[in-house]
């Protein structure tokens, strides 16, 4: 592949992974930053510090050595305290006015969790020592090694970081050392100082306890890949599609509400069976002779994607890509004239014949925080990782996926407890454990937990209670009068020529299906479209839209984004209206099929319309709930959108909507402020008066970044009150919702069988946070697969309501979610803002139409 560069070409060295660059490569990047093209100091550079700069070769197979000796250390410094485990000081700790977090509500059950127990052994201790050398040794890798020769005074375990020196016995208050320096012959004094004894609980143990339990992945053949560790020996290949399944794990060890423990949890790494040279031959065949379009679908198929190189099983983002290199192209190794190409460098160091010549070179930038310079990668090495849109869009592709990455309990069970195993029969990792008086318990912690009834679900004049193994009560959605119908009248139906029949008979079934739900239908416009082009369609929505137009029904014959993108753009800011787009492909069912299609469509336009659908009988009143959530802006980098939608009624069934754009979280909340404070004056609209108690479900939100939500928008609320009504500060709470977590938990029957276990399930002990107020709720069922639980963590509780009535409202509120029939995973509040901040970052980015505030248009 070869041509001339697209659009602006890189005029910078880049280099291999694992190659340093020349000290006096260009300053200039392709983002139009400043940063030198090297990875960190020259060999060279290294040697001059010492005096003897033609030695930079031995350097070379010094850190070579014990880059083996040191595996799994990584260049982790313990003088850091910073990006602490959660859970550790440094996160936030439980309300001051909160004692018991424990609730009472439900029948008493038992549950396996993904956690072992680390247990300390009675001899365990852990001494940290300071290390001074002099004359000083600049090279961190020279350092580890001076320290290691003197195992006859450390003893043979030890954990070095090149300035903190950790180990389990301890030794004078000052300990000094000499040894030659294995280069120079010169004499270095090393000094050891006892700092301290810590404690096994502390931050800095935790970070220890996870260094040693990575090594020890390491020996039982793992690879890291990221943060996590797979097994590229046991690879599943999916033939058909092209794709590799690598299993493997996410681990971690933290301070829970009594013990140290394991959490573990099986992941999965998804690979392209093909090389990016693969994908970019097929491009070249599909535009033959076009090839600046093919350099342009290049760019778009692969800039942003994940790459997997195999020969050092690390990860890298795709920024670019320099058609003017090609794997013969030369660069400056180290600070002397010595020169070597891409296929020079990989076939000495790695022993891998590059066979294309003429491919280009794809680039990786360095993060902001990384020292590195732009890495460079061969396509013909490289593998994309994950799943790509269109492949995630293909239900034979995720059918197959699924089929090794979804394991149900017992297969996970097996998984975890198997790691255990082999970690015990490994003679280096039991001897590692074992130097540090550490052992893992051999079984999965057992936690006791509770499991709430099913809940009472209100739909017009009928009560009734849902199965409780599924928490689904779509059979009971059947010819039943909604809580709250809606008539629909003023509306048109666009279509093509092509699917004028599936517009008439959508039409014609959904007057049949509506009035057993409580709703009437008018005669709809039909408007046929002469195409459906975005010109077209926006030429067609200014005509036909008038003032009394209350819905927009749109048969698209196809998904295009851009056709969406036109029709909610033009419905949700420029004429505001309800919409609803439908492929035709959907109306095109068989009889039976179509009126369960359309029903569902029915209930849909009934809650775009302003209408509810159904209720839980929930006894507290004059509460506010609140969901707020984030969602990246699409068309601007680095921005998002926040969404905020609070209830209105005391049901907790109407809802008010709000969005803002923002570039970090302190702007967020600065924004923030006006929303919050418009959801409290339509409370108010609604109901004659404030409300007394307001409930926040804050969603998006890390673990690094628990300490940011507590200063920057928590401390903040009473203003944000004080702005709704003078002198107005009610009683409030605010929990964070985490759903991207490890904890899983297995529901052991009588007969000693596992299975998930059933929505409504409670666990507030064991596996919850020593200093935290927390919980995990399992309110959804899952046909396939472990269920995920939901992690809540209360940052601030004011309104005396109990854990036990705090953890069964959060359960009732997973119930009001009127896009499915049945319970969710996070409170209905929380996914409604999900909803909304997804439909302004990837189609609005702008502020909807405030007149559409108060209904659920973005369903």
């Amino acid at each position: 592949m070869s041509g001339r560069a697209r659009g602006r070409a890189l005029r910078t060295q880049s280099v291999p992974p694992g190659a340093s660059a020349s000290a006096n490569v260009p300053e200039a990047s392709p983002r139009g930053d400043r940063r030198r093209f090297n990875q960190g100091p020259t060999l060279a550079e290294v040697a001059e510090v010492h005096g003897d700069a033609a030695r930079a070769s031995s350097y070379e197979d010094e850190r070579a050595k014990l880059e083996t000796l040191y595996i799994g250390i990584g260049n982790m410094t313990f003088s850091n305290a910073g990006n602490l485990p959660e859970g550790t000081p440094g996160a936030p700790s439980k309300p001051a006015s909160v004692h018991d977090t424990r609730g009472t509500s439900g029948k008493p059950v038992m549950l396996l969790s993904n956690l072992f127990k680390l247990n300390r052994l009675t001899n365990f201790r852990l001494f940290q020592y300071h290390v001074d050398f002099k004359p000083d040794v600049p090279n961190k890798a020279m350092r580890k090694k001076i320290i290691l020769d003197h195992q006859d005074v450390i003893g043979r375990i030890s954990m070095f970081d090149g300035m903190i020196l950790f180990l389990p016995i301890q030794l004078d208050e000052i300990t000094v050392l000499t040894s030659m320096h294995s280069i120079d012959d010169v004499q270095i004094k090393t000094t050891l100082k006892l700092t301290n004894e810590l404690e096994p609980s502390s931050p800095i143990c935790m970070q220890l306890y996870n260094i040693i339990f990575k090594r020890i992945l390491t020996y039982i053949n793992l690879v890291p890949i990221g943060r996590n560790y797979y097994s590229p020996s046991q690879a599943i290949t999916i033939h058909q599609h092209k794709l590799e399944v690598w299993p493997g794990f996410v681990t971690s060890i933290l301070q829970f509400e009594k013990n140290i423990m394991l959490i573990a949890d099986v992941s999965h790494k998804i690979l392209n069976g093909v090389t990016v040279l693969n994908i970019m031959m097929e491009l070249s065949q599909r535009f033959k002779q076009d090839v600046q379009r093919f350099r342009e679908a290049c760019a778009k198929k692969l800039i942003g994607e994940i790459v997997l190189t195999r020969y050092n099983n690390k990860t890298y983002r795709l920024d670019d890509i320099d058609w003017n290199q090609t794997p013969e192209n030369v660069f400056s190794v180290g600070g002397d004239e010595k020169t070597t190409s891409f296929s020079d460098f990989y076939f000495k160091n790695h022993g891998i014949t590059i066979y294309d010549k003429k491919q280009p070179i794809l680039i990786s930038m360095p993060k902001s925080k990384e020292k590195r310079g732009a890495i460079g990668l061969v396509p013909e090495l490289c593998y994309l990782t994950g799943l790509s849109e269109e492949v995630r869009s293909d239900f034979s592709v995720m059918k197959d996926v699924s089929m090794h990455t979804r394991l149900g309990p017992p297969q996970r069970i097996r998984a975890l407890e198997g790691l255990i195993q082999k970690i015990n029969s490994d003679e280096r990792a039991v001897t590692e454990l074992a130097n540090w008086h550490l052992e893992f318990a051999q079984s999965l912690l057992t936690i006791p937990s509770r499991q709430l009834a099913p809940e009472t679900i209100v739909l017009g004049s009928k009560k009734f209670k849902y199965d409780e193994a599924n928490a689904d009560w779509t059979s009971h959605m059947k010819n039943q009068q909604l809580l709250s119908p809606v008539h629909i009248t003023n509306w048109i139906v666009m279509h093509t020529q092509n699917d004028l029949n599936q517009a008439r008979n959508f039409c014609e079934v959904l007057s049949r299906v509506c009035p057993s739900l409580g709703m009437t239908v008018s005669p709809a416009k039909l408007v046929q479209l002469p195409n459906d082009n975005v010109p077209t369609l926006v030429s067609v929505l200014k005509t036909q839209i008038t003032s009394d137009t209350k819905l927009v029904v749109c048969v698209l014959p196809t998904n295009r984004k851009d056709r969406y993108d036109c029709v909610k753009t033009y419905c949700c800011i420029d004429r505001p209206v309800a919409s609803q787009l439908i492929l035709s492909r959907t109306l095109q069912k068989q009889p039976a099929m179509q009126v369960s299609v359309v029903t569902k469509l029915a209930l849909q336009l009934n809650c775009k319309l302003g209408g509810e659908l159904w209720s839980v009988e929930i006894p507290i009143k004059k509460v506010m709930i609140v969901g707020i959530d984030c969602y990246r802006d699409s068309s601007r980098r680095g921005h998002s959108v926040g969404a905020l939608v609070a209830s209105t009624n005391s049901s907790f069934t109407q809802f008010y909507s709000r969005c803002s754009f923002q570039s970090s979280m302190e702007e967020l909340m600065t924004r923030m402020k006006s929303c919050l404070t418009d959801a409290v004056k339509a409370y108010e609209n609604v109901n004659g008066y404030l409300p007394e108690r307001i409930i926040i479900y804050r969603d998006g939100v890390g673990d690094g970044q628990l300490m940011s939500v507590m200063e920057q928008e928590v401390s903040q609320m009473k203003y944000i009150f004080e702005a709704a009504s003078p002198g107005y500060n009610p009683l409030f709470a605010f929990l964070v919702v985490k759903k991207r977590i490890n904890s899983r938990f297995f529901l052991k029957r009588p007969d000693g069988s596992v299975s998930n276990p059933l929505p409504g399930t409670i666990i507030d002990s064991e596996a919850t946070h020593q200093d935290w107020y927390d919980f995990f709720v399992i309110s959804q069922s899952v046909r396939q697969g472990t269920v995920s639980p939901t992690h809540y963590n209360v940052l601030h509780d004011t309104t005396g309501m109990k854990a036990d009535h705090l953890q069964r409202l959060t359960y009732k509120l997973c119930h009001l979610y009127f896009n499915w029939p049945g319970t969710i995973r996070v409170p209905a509040p929380c996914q409604y803002a999900h909803k909304l901040a997804f439909l302004v970052g990837q189609t609005l980015h702008k502020d909807p139409a405030m007149v559409l505030s108060n209904k659920l248009f973005f369903l």
